[in-house]
């Protein structure tokens, strides 16, 4: 969003003649003084000044100046009434614009003497209080004060300007047919006296006023509203409901004009230092683009609320060899539901690829609907050098011909995975684990990690097959306190590993298959229990951050 400061421009003037004293001016009284009820005050126009040149209509019903048939400007309509009052002395008189244009009261002000240049000064509305701001949707809300200066011999102009402060909503193209009604949050009442604010009071949402102006021959629909002037506006609210952000807060000053450029949700937001901030599945997809589509690979992202991607095709985020994602992830410990993904990525999962320093944390995947890919995830299809933490995945993951697939990653190079876990089902080709599908490349610590879903490899003949309950095929991971409850199936299968060429220590399974291939200690519920497996290791963990603990059938994880 953006804001402009545009200059002064005069918007409209409306002449108001008061009717002239039936002597001259010649007929004073003795020294300086006036023949009292002899020369009225004379008001030869006024002019309603404001900073901007594209200022246009509002105003609240009791406190209401039109604006002009072209909205380019404020004018006093019939009715309207301002107070006058000469120098700073007490004698105040109500005028009422009239039909003709001129201005009437039925106890005018009159000049007492002769001094020269004295000052006059007027203010809109004539009376004191309270001004309430709440609803401009009809009309603007407006607190003027003019002033001039003269004698009993020249005739007054007062040139009134703002006390309130203008905002205009401007929707671009493709944001406007999203926007049914505009709401801005600031004061929505504030206090005044002879045209100045004293102060204002409850702050809330204004609603603001459809309007529309022409613009290169092209009409420009906007939304505006008057606010008082020192308060902050860092918000609006499009429909009711749907609250931005400002990219940038501003304080309005009395008398200015702020233009606020309305862009299409995007979904997200970005601060200049590629931190991005993700409110919707369309601000999702459209950081997913950003990373695939603009190489924006090491950007942060970050979740503040959650996703549904429910009937979405979802497009991985770093979905190719040249473009995996190096920044950090964040879901807040918020959920995505629904992610699917049934194309012909060869990298499948929230994530395609994540790189060297790429970290995904804090997230979970309910409902996770994946069929095809060579390296199948939950969080991500193939993870080198990266480190996911605190992620759990539900709901069903499966690649093609060949493929390596894990609930949470599908091949992991180096890097870390720390304190996830997955009920996904699980199904494979040629390596599957309900955590892993395949660790390799480089030391890869599994750290307080489990899976409670069935394991399933098929093998299509052309190669080795290996199902794991944690890891498909360990092949360089050090698995530290991690378990495994589902089932497995396969060709070459274990309850916790596959097969393992590296490190297990205090981890543990149940179900079937009864052996395991890496060195993890079956839970029978007599010689080792599930009580026995989470002291045991909680013992291992001592330090990490983590630790088990049993509140219902199977162990459960808990950062402390």
């Amino acid at each position: 969003m953006k804001k402009r400061h545009s200059i002064h421009v005069i918007l409209a003037a409306a002449a108001l003649l008061l009717a002239t004293a039936a002597c001259t001016k010649d007929e004073l009284a003795d020294g300086d003084r006036l023949p009292e009820g002899q020369y009225p005050l004379e008001i030869a126009r006024i002019t309603l000044g404001v900073e901007g040149g594209e200022a246009q209509p509002w105003g609240a019903p009791a406190t209401r100046v039109s604006e002009t048939v072209d909205g380019t400007g404020s004018v006093f309509d019939t009715g309207d009434p301002f107070a006058v009052q000469i120098d700073d002395g007490t004698e105040t008189a109500t005028y009422t614009v009239q039909d003709d244009g001129t201005a009437t009261s039925d106890a005018p002000l009159y000049w007492t003497n002769t001094t020269p240049n004295r000052t006059v000064s007027a203010w809109y509305p004539a009376t004191g209080g309270t001004l309430d701001l709440s609803d401009q949707s009809q009309s603007l809300a407006y607190l003027l004060y003019g002033t001039g200066s003269g004698n009993y011999q020249t005739q007054v102009t007062l040139n009134f300007t703002h006390a309130l402060a203008k905002v205009r909503v401007t929707p671009t193209d493709d944001a406007l047919g999203e926007v049914q009604s505009l709401q801005l949050y600031t004061y929505t009442q504030c206090t005044y006296e002879k045209g100045t604010v004293v102060q204002g009071s409850q702050e809330g949402w204004i609603e603001m006023k459809k309007c529309e102006y022409t613009e290169n021959g092209a009409t420009i629909t906007c939304w505006e509203a008057n606010v008082v002037p020192g308060y902050a506006i860092s918000k609006l609210r499009a429909n009711g409901t749907e609250e931005r952000n400002l990219s940038a807060a501003f304080t309005p000053e009395a008398g200015k004009f702020y233009n606020i450029t309305l862009n299409k949700d995007k979904g997200y937001t970005d601060d200049g230092q590629g931190n991005y901030t993700v409110t919707s599945a369309e601000g999702l997809k459209n950081i997913a683009e950003l990373v695939n589509e603009e190489w924006k690979l090491d950007i942060n992202i970050t979740l503040t609320n959650n996703i549904d991607l429910t009937g979405i095709d979802w497009t991985p985020i770093g979905k190719d060899d040249n473009k995996a994602y190096t920044g950090t992830f964040d879901g807040g410990n918020h959920t995505i539901t629904g992610l699917t993904v049934t194309g012909s990525n060869r990298y499948a999962g929230l994530f395609g690829q994540i790189g060297p320093g790429g970290t995904v944390k804090n997230v979970v995947l309910t409902e996770v609907n994946i069929t095809s890919g060579t390296f199948v995830g939950g969080v991500a299809g193939w993870s080198f050098g990266g480190n996911i933490e605190n992620c759990s995945v539900s709901g069903s993951v499966s690649g093609s011909s060949g493929s390596d697939v894990g609930g949470v990653v599908g091949y992991q190079q180096g890097g870390s995975i720390t304190g996830c876990s997955s009920s996904a089902t699980v199904k494979g080709t040629e390596r599957a684990g309900g955590v892993v599908g395949v660790t390799n490349g480089g030391t890869t610590p599994l750290t307080a990690c489990y899976a409670t879903g069935n394991v399933t490899v098929e093998n299509d003949g052309t190669s080795n097959a290996w199902a794991g309950g944690i890891v498909g095929m360990n092949g360089t991971g050090t698995l530290i306190a991690c378990y495994a409850a589902g089932n497995v199936s396969g060709n070459i299968v274990g309850g916790a590993v596959g097969v393992n060429y590296a490190n297990v220590t205090a981890c543990y399974w149940s179900g079937l298959p009864d052996n395991d291939n890496g060195g993890a200690t079956k839970v029978d519920g007599t010689t080792v229990t599930w009580q026995n497996a989470v002291d045991a290791m909680n013992n291992a963990l001592n330090g990490s951050g983590w630790q088990y603990e049993l509140t219902g059938a199977l162990p459960t994880l808990k950062k402390q």
